[in-house]
C-alpha cells in the first residue's frame, strides 16, 4: 500500500468477512433505540489520527453502537470516552470529545487502530477474521514511519501486535511474545511498547482499570515518543 487515504479507502471497502459484513449491516439497520434517527456507518472502520504519528494505540474492534455507527475508532461508546480523555490528559489532542467523528477533534502525534475493522458479534471475531484484518495493521506500520511508542489495549491486540512485529522484523528482538500485562514495558526494535487493560466497560466498572492507571499509561507513552 503506498499510502494512508489509500490504506483507508482499501479497509473501509473490505468484504473479505461475510459474518461481520452482515452483522454490521444489520445494526446499521435495526440500531439501538437511543440512535433511531442517526444514519449508522454499518462499514469497517479505517485508523486515524496523525499521519507523522510517533505513538500508536491499538485496540480490538469497533464497538457495534460506537465505530460502527459514527465510522471513527473508538468515538461513541463507553471505551473512547476513557480513551479521549486520556489522550487529552496526558497532551496528545485539542479536547477530550468522543461521540462524533466530526467534533473538532485533532491527534497531536497519535494513531489510533483496532485489530479488526468489523464490530463483530459478541465482540467476539473468529481467528480467521482476525486474520483477514491483520495484513491491514501491518501496512499501517510500515506506513507511520515515525512511530516509536505503541500502546496495546488488551491481550488480543497485544497478541496481535508481537506476531506483526515478528512477521516485519524477524531479525529484531525476542520472537517469543513477552506476557501481556497492564504496565507492561518493552523494547523491540525502535518501538517502546506498553501493555494496559482495554478501557471496555468490565475493566472500568469493576476498578480492575482506573482513571489514574489508565492516565499513567499515556503519560509514559508521551515520555517515551520524545525520547
Amino acid at each position: 500500500m503506498k499510502s494512508l487515504p489509500a490504506l483507508r479507502k482499501t479497509i473501509t471497502t473490505c468484504e473479505k468477512c461475510p459474518r461481520l459484513r452482515s452483522w454490521c449491516t444489520h445494526v446499521a439497520q435495526e440500531k439501538r433505540k437511543m440512535y433511531m434517527h442517526e444514519t449508522y456507518w454499518g462499514k469497517p472502520v479505517a485508523g486515524f489520527g496523525d499521519p507523522k504519528a510517533t505513538i500508536m494505540i491499538i485496540g480490538l474492534a469497533p464497538a457495534a453502537h460506537g465505530a460502527n455507527r459514527t465510522g471513527r475508532m473508538f468515538t461513541g461508546d463507553r471505551s473512547g470516552q476513557w480513551l479521549f480523555r486520556a489522550i487529552y490528559h496526558a497532551g496528545l489532542s485539542n479536547q477530550p470529545t468522543y461521540e462524533q467523528a466530526v467534533d473538532g477533534l485533532i491527534l497531536d502525534q497519535v494513531w489510533i487502530t483496532n485489530i479488526v475493522r468489523c464490530a463483530p458479534p459478541q465482540n467476539k471475531p473468529t481467528t480467521e477474521e482476525k486474520n483477514n484484518c491483520f495484513t491491514y495493521f501491518e501496512q499501517e506500520l510500515l506506513l507511520l514511519k515515525d512511530l516509536t511508542t505503541i500502546v496495546a489495549l488488551g491481550s488480543i491486540a497485544w497478541d496481535g501486535l508481537w506476531k506483526a512485529l515478528n512477521n516485519l522484523h524477524p531479525k529484531q528482538g525476542p520472537h517469543k511474545k513477552p506476557k501481556f500485562a497492564h504496565n507492561a514495558h518493552y523494547t523491540y526494535d525502535k518501538y517502546n511498547i506498553i501493555g494496559s487493560y482495554h478501557p471496555s466497560q468490565q475493566n472500568t466498572f469493576t476498578g480492575r482499570l482506573t482513571k489514574p492507571m489508565f492516565n499513567q499509561i499515556f503519560t509514559q507513552a508521551n515520555t517515551f515518543s520524545q525520547q
